[in-house]
């Protein structure tokens, strides 16, 4: 693929759409949650519960050592009871671990399920031109990586927490019971610790943004790579490909090895002051001060050795869980700015199109991706049905941009596009597919079975019909040849090369059989052998339909019945090949340096 096509694809597009305007603070995990609050909620309680009766087997243990040891011999009857209530809270404890846990996960299962629902309904109503100008790797982690986040946070993450609080505040109000001031001097490490904590994590939402930033970054980096794969080593440009992705890797490596290096220092001294040896040196050491200066019995340090180390073990645990609920938080905040993206306008009575569907009408036609600057200004082209017109001009003149407000992936800023009649923004999408198809220079195909793929207008076509479409395609052949033929899968046991794949476009194009058909360089990616297979499956596709088609290469189109030459996003000639040499401007130019060079 040569520089001057792949300009083509993106020429006067900006490397992304401006983002939509949403309010100072967005939507957090809270909104996403409403439909699961009620199980979320009960599964807390349940865990709140469970956590509770984790520490009553310390406490029993506890209140059995001082039964046992009491001053006047020990009480048997205080003995048994402690125990049978170890007992009964570890059985009551793991009745409510298992249902907290079930609840949580089942409300998961349905979160996810109704989150990519809302993100597959709401992607099918965006702008096509949405998904050209936005990062595929942004969208997958949004749609995949984030919502697997979220998993975490609602399945695992709201009991960790829980629990984390529950219990050492059960163990902390006995303690207090036993003695108000060892309980104190039992909080000095969670005071040290939080301390230490807080600047371990200052700025933790900033450096979550910027850890899910460089995250994004590097998967679009993969997705561009694997799409490009091919012709970036057909074209011997394969270190070139890697570097894209290197530097994206290289640059998250630093940003989170700097991270954790500034961290270190204080996440480390708070493990420490929070580690349960450190939390038994303390109980032990201020319990014999206490009992050699007779402030307290040597039976009530119990307590405090068994359940202090218990109070800074679970704090731990919540500073761990920290990173997890921020991750979260930033994952909810990427999918509420995906389910932010305005959806394309639907009329609220659609139209449909007019008899004479095939004719395309562009009339003051201007276009702005950003709502300042002009990439399309004042075109005025008439595709009448059954011709052929041609959009050529420089890279970055405009002509990717104006095909593709033909099957409205934008709308236009100002003027009309018209389809037998009717203005596109009046005409349902479901309709407006129907009658225009296109076939760009990048084929996408499904990971499904190539039949599938095939009748992906058409799901109601029979196999018959499919067939009839591969052979005109010139690729019933090669899907023959496949080890399951039509049933088999792409991306598994069906591997196209890049022309295989255009004439598989081709077959799809041809079975949705809509009058208007849109080409943007559509043997761009197709390899030599198989250049001449795709072009004459573009003449069956093209045979009594509406054509616009995108030309680098001027010799493809000499014959148009229309050639509309786009210069800074007018159009500055039209006519066809014989009038506009003629004219002796532009396209005379252009046709002369070309078919100097060989093109």
């Amino acid at each position: 693929m040569t520089g001057a096509a792949l300009a083509d694809t993106r020429e006067g597009t900006p490397d992304t759409l401006p983002a939509p305007e949403t309010p100072a603070k967005p939507p957090g995990l809270g909104e996403l949650i409403t439909p699961i609050r009620g199980r979320l909620t009960a599964a807390i309680l349940a865990q709140a519960a469970a956590a509770v009766c984790s520490m009553i087997p310390f406490i029993a243990v506890a209140e059995l050592a001082r039964a046992l040891l009491a001053p006047g011999g020990p009480d048997e009857g205080r003995a048994w009871a402690a125990a049978w209530t170890a007992v009964g809270a570890l059985v009551a404890r793991l009745v409510l671990y298992a249902a907290a846990g079930i609840l949580t996960h089942h409300a998961d299962a349905d979160f996810q399920l109704d989150l990519r629902r809302r993100l597959a309904r709401h992607l099918g109503r965006v702008p096509l031109g949405w998904f050209t100008d936005n990062s595929s790797g942004e969208v997958k982690k949004a749609a995949a990586d984030d919502i697997s986040t979220l998993h975490h946070l609602v399945a695992h993450t709201a009991l960790e927490v829980t629990a984390a609080l529950v219990a050492p505040l059960t163990a902390l109000v006995y303690l207090l019971a036993v003695d108000w001031r060892l309980a104190l001097v039992a909080l000095l490490p969670l005071v040290i610790g939080a301390y230490f904590l807080k600047q371990a994590m200052s700025g933790g939402e900033e450096v979550t943004a910027r850890f899910f930033g460089s995250m994004g970054a590097v998967n679009s980096a993969v997705v561009e790579l694997v799409h490009g794969i091919s012709v970036i080593k057909a074209y011997g440009r394969t270190s070139r490909a890697h570097r894209a992705y290197d530097d994206a890797a290289d640059s998250f490596s630093v940003f989170f090895r700097d991270w954790i290096m500034s961290t270190t220092r204080a996440s480390t001294s708070a493990a420490l002051a929070l580690s349960g040896p450190a939390a038994l040196l303390l109980a032990t050491a201020t319990g014999t001060l206490f009992v050699t200066q007779g402030w307290a019995d040597a039976v009530d340090l119990v307590p405090f050795v068994l359940l202090g180390p218990a109070i800074t073990g679970s704090v731990m645990g919540l500073a761990q869980s920290g990173h997890a609920v921020q991750g979260g938080l930033q994952s909810a905040r990427q999918i509420h700015a995906l389910l932010a993206v305005p959806p394309l306008p639907e009329a609220t009575e659609p139209t449909a199109p007019g008899e004479d569907g095939g004719r395309v009408e562009l009339e003051g036609l201007s276009f702005s991706y950003d709502g300042v600057t002009e990439v399309l200004r004042d075109i005025d082209l008439t595709l009448r049905p059954g011709t052929v017109t041609a959009l050529v001009g420089a890279s970055g003149s405009g002509k990717s941009t104006l095909a593709r407000l033909v099957p409205r992936f934008w709308d236009t800023t100002a003027g009309t596009v018209r389809i037998g009649g009717t203005d596109v923004r009046d005409i349902a999408p479901a309709d407006l597919y129907r009658q225009v198809s296109f076939v760009f220079q990048d084929p996408h195909l499904l990971r499904t079975t190539v039949r599938d793929n095939i009748r992906l207008g058409r799901p109601d076509a029979d196999d018959t019909a499919v067939e009839r479409a591969a052979h005109a395609a010139h690729i019933h052949e090669r899907i023959t040849a496949l080890p399951r033929g039509y049933d088999s899968v792409i991306g598994e046991d069906a591997v196209l090369s890049g022309g295989e794949s255009q004439r598989l476009s081709v077959a799809r194009a041809l079975l949705a059989d809509a009058p208007v058909l849109v080409l943007d360089e559509a043997t761009s990616f197709a390899d030599p052998e198989s250049e001449a297979a795709v072009q004459q499956a573009l003449s069956a596709l093209a045979a009594g339909r509406t054509l616009l088609v995108i030309a680098h290469r001027l010799a493809t189109v000499r014959d148009a019945d229309h050639i509309a030459v786009l210069d800074g996003g007018r159009i500055a000639e039209q006519g066809t090949h014989d009038e506009l040499l003629t004219l002796d401007g532009r396209y005379a130019r252009m046709w002369a340096l070309q078919k100097k060079g060989g093109a």
